[in-house]
């Protein structure tokens, strides 16, 4: 039997890049795509016609998570893990508080990292009700540290992630006694299209950070009372 993931945000870069590598691991995975007309991951359902299946979704709209969740519903009666990979950044980001900021832009950020992950584990919780796993996983960032936060900006990005960790920790007072283990994550510096195109600045591929989250996701921990962040070098940051 097929163990079953949704990944938010599949579309390209580290989503596509965790649903390949879900696939090669034998998982059965959903996909939710916001950009139809982006060409890998459809190209990757064609690799995998079994295993994976495109499923339409903007994180950004409750009707969406829902109908979403209704199409996964419609195909299995569980999902295992659910990641949450789905985010978005901006150029506008980069004002300090001495530039005029860009508040319209914020609050679109704000709402696609902050509340999307929250619409969409409202949406999947039936599902992964029935799980065994109730494994939820977050893709977050070292940005919303608040303790070894040095930016000078950035206060769109910054705060999203410091609100999305805030959010995990009261899914994770809730959910955890009744079973739901947790993932949170800051994946490093990696080469996405956050922003809207590729960042050829940073450190690492999105299959070379997808190879170091794969297996914090999957695996057990020792002690999933401990709600944690950590990094793609396994370091624990504080919140």
């Amino acid at each position: 039997m097929y163990a079953i993931a949704f990944v938010t945000g599949a579309d390209r870069g580290l989503g596509l890049a965790l649903c390949t590598g879900l696939l090669e691991r034998g998982w059965r995975v959903f996909a939710g795509q916001y950009m139809p007309g982006w060409p890998e991951l459809g190209d990757l359902a064609r690799t995998y016609p079994e295993a994976l299946r495109i499923v339409p979704l903007d994180v950004g709209a409750i009707d969406s998570a829902r109908a979403a969740a209704q199409s996964v519903t419609s195909q299995v009666d569980h999902v295992d893990l659910l990641i949450n990979n789905a985010g978005v950044t901006s150029p506008s980001n980069r004002y300090s508080i001495r530039e005029s900021q860009d508040y319209t832009e914020m609050h679109r950020i704000y709402d696609i990292n902050s509340l999307g992950p929250l619409r969409v584990v409202e949406a999947f919780l039936p599902l992964l009700d029935r799980s065994q796993l109730k494994r939820l996983c977050f893709v977050s960032s070292e940005a919303g540290s608040i303790a070894r936060s040095q930016r000078a900006a950035w206060y769109g990005y910054c705060m999203s992630k410091a609100a999305l960790n805030m959010g995990i920790k009261i899914m994770f007072n809730h959910l955890r006694p009744e079973g739901y283990t947790f993932r949170v994550y800051h994946p490093g510096w990696v080469r996405s299209y956050m922003s809207g195109k590729k960042n050829t600045e940073a450190d690492l591929e999105p299959e070379e950070a997808a190879a170091c989250a794969l297996p914090f996701f999957i695996e057990a921990r020792a002690d999933e009372d401990r709600l944690e962040l950590v990094d793609y070098l396994g370091e624990t940051w504080p919140w």
